[in-house]
């Protein structure tokens, strides 16, 4: 038994170090290999699904090397590009140890199910640690952050599996093949919502707002310990009642089905849907299996147990394709153009179809770690999120309306810099250093596993110490958003016609309260152009949308509108009465950041706003230069 737990362990923190390679890797993809929506996304898709393709190869390396050699070394090469993906400076380097991370952590997991009759435990655990320390971490991970504390804690669980290296392995038995092949599909949708804590955090927002934004909310990850604990308790449990062979698969699918509903104020209860129903299933595939596979896992011979561990071994490697493949055509869908909501279904669909199809076994093995106690540690950790991470800060006009406000666009790139890596602190800096007022974000993702499943509002906003506003555009995790000093009041979200454009675009309007009665109106978007064409459609809609919520006040308009100005698109905005806020500067280009040639990242004013200081400040947090300016208030 105390054997069955270290090597449940082991198992765990393998599947722990493959997702934090995960979340390098992944973004890596559209950051440094290809660029999102300049890339052609069929490039980027085969790529990212090459790898996983030749990892298909490792269950023959596997039977005719050995399991045990073949994981040690994968082990050891797992654990190195682990650490050194800390100390990387970004760029190739970056991308190729992320690769070679995830191809040594893709041959592990094949050798060790050779090995593995009973995997569940191992992949549960790994899967709910994984979510309770990310949540913990308030979505920004050890691998992304170089201090000390970083360093230890990763140099500590680098260590502690490859100790795990030298336990002894006895027969493994038939069965356990199931369970293997849904580790993917498992991680593809626990990361993408069952045990996302940036998702539940954002639709935690949603729920404060309820008007079709998302705000700052009070306690974002207090669903995160809820899901954690309704995964592993499910997950953990030995024989599955009956009615846990109806209700995990049908709680699942309910779950998948309301996250592709595309809803912000649906994202708490898809989370908590897909992590029981998930968790549920993966216990009715660990329950599988024979007698033999649960009395007397030695009795089915050498040559049955070789037999069985390469079925394990492609079961593994084929359930991560279907990771792979889930993942590409979900994300793929911002840059083609096409309806993506079907992909989290299917891949639900599969997971329940491989779990109901399951055949109990006739005995069972004595679960290596007891549910209760195990949920109970897991969810206890998660539980500290709300309280170490959730820092919510606070907007007041309590010293009066100001004579001048201060107001920086940038476009952020998802929270990554030109050298592919993940840096919010970079971000704040660049922001900081304007000492701005009012910010207004583009390209604002808060969840999307593709880059790493962080919630980059929440982080610089914590950061600045500004609370937000957000406006959802191509789902309700990516788009828009404003950040204040002053009060925000009557938000309202504007969905702009695509127009051929594949990735959605909106326009989100607040209203600053300055007090004594003095309001500014704020508007904060992204344009997405129609291949080959200017946004004049989207440009127009804002102009229009921007100037009937103003009614009159002072309203400023900004964000990356990829228009130049004199192109028609630009002149929509000044036709309709608003003035070009960074004229006094111009030519004032902002892409690309390393060598900026285009002037696309605008602020627009109404003419009784009088702009100063216009500034474009050079730096490579993102791809784009932020731009910022001095509005001065009308007196009276």
């Amino acid at each position: 038994m105390r054997n069955r737990q270290l090597t449940t362990g082991w198992l765990a923190l393998g599947v722990i170090l493959v997702i934090d390679v995960l979340r390098v890797w992944l973004p890596g993809i559209i950051t440094i290999f290809g660029q999102a929506a300049s890339t052609p996304a069929e490039l980027m898709g085969a790529f990212a699904l090459g790898w996983f393709l030749l990892a298909l190869a490792a269950p023959a390396l596997v039977r005719r090397v050995g399991a045990r050699p073949i994981a040690v070394v994968a082990a050891v090469v797992l654990a190195a590009a682990r650490l050194a993906l800390t100390a990387t400076p970004g760029g190739r380097p970056q991308l190729w140890l992320a690769t070679a991370g995830l191809l040594a952590g893709l041959v592990w997991l094949v050798a060790v199910a050779a090995d593995t009759d009973r995997p569940v435990p191992g992949l549960a655990l790994g899967l709910g640690l994984t979510a309770a320390v990310h949540a913990l971490l308030d979505t920004y991970d050890l691998v992304w952050r170089s201090d000390w504390v970083a360093w230890l804690l990763s140099a500590i669980a680098v260590v502690l599996f490859l100790l795990g290296t030298a336990l002894p392995t006895g027969p493994a038995g038939p069965g356990g093949t199931r369970a293997w092949l849904l580790a993917g599909p498992a991680l593809l949708l626990a990361g993408m919502v069952a045990l996302a804590p940036a998702l539940a955090r954002t639709g935690t927002s949603y729920l404060v707002a309820g008007d079709g934004v998302a705000r700052s909310p009070l306690s974002g990850l207090a669903p995160v310990p809820v899901a954690v604990a309704g995964f592993l308790l499910t997950a953990l449990t030995g024989r599955p009642r009956r009615w846990g062979r109806v209700l995990g698969p049908t709680s699942l699918l309910a779950g998948a089905l309301l996250f592709a509903l595309d809803r912000g104020d649906l994202l708490v209860p898809a989370a908590l849907l897909a992590a029981v129903g998930l968790g549920a299933c993966l216990a009715l595939t660990g329950s599988a299996g024979s007698a033999g596979s649960a009395g007397n896992p030695g009795s089915v011979g050498s040559v049955g147990s070789a037999r069985w561990g390469g079925r394990r071994g492609y079961a593994v490697a084929a359930g991560m394709v279907v990771f792979a493949l889930g993942a590409v055509a979900y994300y793929s869908a911002y840059d083609l153009g096409y309806p993506n909501g079907a992909v989290p279904v299917v891949v639900a669909v599969l997971v329940a179809v491989v779990a109901v199809a399951a055949r109990p076994a006739d005995r069972f093995a004595t679960a290596p770690l007891p549910p209760v106690r195990t949920t109970a540690v897991v969810a206890a950790l998660a539980l500290l999120a709300p309280v170490v991470a959730d820092d919510v800060p606070v907007a007041t006009n309590r010293d009066g309306p100001p004579g001048r406000l201060t107001v920086v666009a940038y476009n952020i790139r998802m929270g990554f810099g030109l050298d592919g890596r993940f840096d919010p602190d970079g971000l704040a800096d660049a922001v900081g250093r304007q000492r701005p007022d009012v910010v207004l974000l583009s390209e604002v993702d808060r969840g999307w596993l593709l880059n790493g499943g962080h919630d980059t509002l929440d982080l610089l906003a914590d950061r600045l110490g500004m609370p937000y506003v957000f406006g959802p555009a191509a789902d309700p995790v990516w788009g828009d958003a404003v950040l204040s000093r002053w009060p925000m009041t009557d938000p309202r979200t504007l969905p702009l016609p695509a127009v051929g454009a594949p990735t959605g675009a909106q326009a989100l309007a607040v209203t600053l309260d300055l007090s004594e009665g003095v309001t500014v109106a704020v508007v904060s978007t992204h344009l997405q152009p129609p291949p080959g064409r200017g946004p004049v459609v989207q440009a127009r809609a804002v102009a229009d949308f921007a100037i009937g919520y103003a009614d009159g006040r002072p309203l400023m308009v900004a964000g990356d509108l990829n228009t130049e100005p004199g192109d028609e698109a630009f002149g929509t905005f000044t036709n309709a009465g608003l003035v070009d806020a960074l004229a006094a500067a111009r030519p004032l280009a902002t892409s690309p950041a390393d060598d900026p040639r285009q002037q696309i990242d605008h602020v627009l004013v109404s003419p009784g706003l009088t702009a100063t200081g216009p500034v474009a400040p050079r730096g490579t947090a993102s791809d784009h230069l932020p731009v910022a300016v001095t509005l001065t208030l009308p007196s009276g």
